[in-house]
């Protein structure tokens, strides 16, 4: 499995920043109030990020002991940590997109709204930064008996033709 790749990460906040500042604009344009996120979803996000880390705990310290675990629980670990990334990025990029469209407006904004997509941000980057942690700790060591791949025509490797000396 190959873990979770910072550019992915990127796109998705940049998507979702773009989705937080049209939000934003369509509700004003339709005569509404702003969206300001709940000051205990920054929360929700921390609890996750301890919840991810949490779980892939236990299976570093089985790699690092070789001793064997339940490979289930293993899977759920680093599925937790993988989501858990992706939604992280998801909501620091919506959260940019939501302060970002309050900074633009020519009026100044509440500090309430600001404290609380400031919030949201922070605790989004921390659980994403605490899921790649987490898959992290999910990665086994390499295998001293895999050896390297071999190209797709199957030609033998210079060990194995007698050279390689």
């Amino acid at each position: 499995m190959k873990r979770t790749s910072i550019g992915v990460l990127v796109v998705l906040a940049l998507l979702a920043t773009g989705a937080g500042f049209l939000l934003d604009h369509v509700l004003t344009v339709m005569g509404r109030v702003t969206f300001t996120p709940s000051l205990l979803l920054p929360l929700l996000l921390l609890l996750i990020a301890a919840a991810a880390l949490s779980l892939a705990w236990p299976v570093r310290a089985s790699v690092r002991k070789g001793i064997r675990i339940d490979p289930f629980r293993a899977t759920r670990a680093v599925t937790l940590a993988r989501a858990s990334s992706l939604l992280g990025a998801i909501m620091a990029g919506f959260g940019a997109g939501l302060l970002a469209f309050l900074l633009s407006r020519p009026v100044d904004p509440p500090v309430g709204s600001t404290v609380a997509m400031l919030a949201l941000i922070g605790s989004a980057v921390v659980l994403a930064v605490a899921a790649l942690v987490a898959e992290q700790f999910c990665t086994l060591p390499k295998d001293p008996d895999d050896s390297e791949p071999r190209d797709r025509a199957g030609d033998p490797g210079p060990a194995e033709l007698g050279g390689g000396h």
